[in-house]
Order: structure tokens, then sequence, then C-alpha cells
């Protein structure tokens, strides 16, 4: 029967040889933190639950629907620790899981540049055509950082924007848009996350609109005063969860293909760090 199995539910083990397939870690930038951050290699696994970060609402999900194994985006210890008492907020998420018997994954900057990644799942939801990636990798297997594609047909500014405002997952925060409103786009670059560092690789690569995230007040002001590519400013959350589906249809895929059935859900919950958007108004 080649690679396939008579046990139908994996170990955790096995799970995670599928995620460093997926997501290899010699795709992570230096600065990360990527991978298993608790969780027993032997215990069986029957229900995965995808979250873009570990914080308590989506521990609380996991927890709640019995998942076995809670795979996040974010890392939840970026700069490390020595240190994980149960009096402080990250150290009882992971007593939580521990006593729950729920691991915690998670891919990050490795899942940003993988073929069936951040940036694939960004570039797809906006339905772009021959698609590259923004910053190439050399990797012949997964291309890179970010992605710039073609829309199926020129339109105004302001309607691809109301596009990337229909095509996101809803939070909050909604996304601003600076440029030409009535000036013509055709060729889109895309960056999930932070995409400061990426203003001038997107001109550089002849975009007419860049699709990012946290944008900051000069770094865009000033791009902007050299025209395109115009700029739509979405939220991190909203910019990096579409990864989330991806991974569900990517991992049911490998496991199927090994023989093993788990049930993997999206999580449900928006984990933006702000709760309501107000326009505002000078008072008179």
């Amino acid at each position: 029967m080649g690679n396939r199995t008579a046990c139908a539910v994996p170990s955790l083990g096995t799970i995670i040889n599928v995620l460093e397939n997926l997501y290899p870690a010699r795709l992570a930038e230096d600065w990360d933190r990527n991978g298993l951050i608790c969780g027993n290699l032997e215990a069986r696994v029957e229900r995965i639950l995808i979250a873009l970060d570990p914080v308590k609402e989506t521990v609380d999900e996991a927890l709640n629907s019995d998942s076995q194994l809670l795979l996040t985006h974010h890392p939840l210890y970026l700069r490390g620790t020595s240190f994980v008492p149960a009096s402080d907020p990250k150290g009882n998420l992971i007593h939580r899981l521990i006593r729950g018997g729920c691991a915690l994954f998670n891919a990050h900057t490795n899942a940003d540049s993988a073929a069936e990644g951040v940036a694939t799942a960004l570039a797809s939801r906006l339905e772009l055509e021959r698609v590259v990636p923004l910053v190439p990798s050399g990797d012949s297997t997964h291309p890179g950082l970010g992605r710039v594609g073609y829309l199926r047909y020129e339109m105004t500014l302001r309607e691809f924007a109301n596009i990337v405002a229909k095509f996101l997952p809803a939070g909050p925060n909604g996304v601003l848009i600076g440029g030409n409103l009535e000036d013509t786009v055709f060729r889109v670059a895309v960056s999930g996350g932070s995409g400061d560092s990426f203003l001038t690789t997107a001109r550089e690569a002849g975009a007419d609109v860049y699709v990012t995230a946290d944008l900051r007040h000069h770094p865009a002001l000033e791009h902007l005063q050299g025209g395109k590519p115009y700029l739509i400013n979405a939220s991190h959350w909203a910019t990096e969860s579409v990864w989330c589906d991806l991974a569900r249809d990517s991992i049911s895929r490998e496991l199927s293909n090994l023989g093993y059935e788990v049930e993997i859900e999206v999580s449900a919950k928006c984990t933006e760090p702000w709760d309501l958007w107000l326009p505002t108004t000078e008072s008179e």
C-alpha cells in the first residue's frame, strides 16, 4: 500500500512531519521562532484547530472543541522566554494547553514564503493571475515572499479597493486606500502582514497597486509622492488569516495521501487587537 498506514489516526510527530514539509524551517527569517511550542510527539491527533494567533480566545476554542493541536501562524514567544508561570498570560496558555492535552505549533515566516503559504493565499483570494513572487527565494519548490500578478482586466483603484474590502475576512478595521481613486490599475503586488519594507520592491516590480498591512504614516506618505504603486492598507489579521483556509486544505490533502483522517477546523475568532473603528470629527 506504499506510504499508507493501517492506523487511521496520526501521531503529533507525523503531523509535524507534514507541517515541516509544507513549511520548511529553512524558509524562516533568522529572527523568527517556529515549530512545536508544547506537545507530546507520540500523542494521537484526531482534531486540529488552525488560527492566526495563539491567544486566550483561540486556546479556549481549541480546548472547547477537544482539539489535540492548535496550529497558529504567529509564535507565542517570538523573543523567547525563560519562565512560564501560570500567573503570566502566556504562561497560563501553556499550562492550560498541557492540561487539556492540546499541542501548540506555529509556522510563521516559513509559511510566508512557502508555496502554499500566506502570499499564495492572499493572491488567490484577490483572484490574481500570472502570479510570481515579489521577493524570490531561489528555492525551486517554495517561491518566496509576497506575490505580483494581474487582475482579470483593468479597473479603477476605487473599484479594486472595493474588491479587496469584499474578499478579505470581515474585521473592525477595514482598509485604507492611498492614490488616485479614478486611475486604472492592473498589475498588483501583495504581501501579508507588515509591508513597509517592500514598498520599493513593489515599485521596482512595476505594480500599479500594493496590497499589504501595517503601513506607517511617513513611509506611506513619502512613497505616494512618487506615484504608483498606489496603496491599499488592510489589517495584519485580515491579510494573513486567509492562510488558515489554505493550510486546512493543504494539511488535509497531505494526511489523506498518507491514509489518515483528521478533522481540521479554522478558527472563527477575529483576533484583531482593536474592537471598534470610529471616524474622527472635530468639534465646533
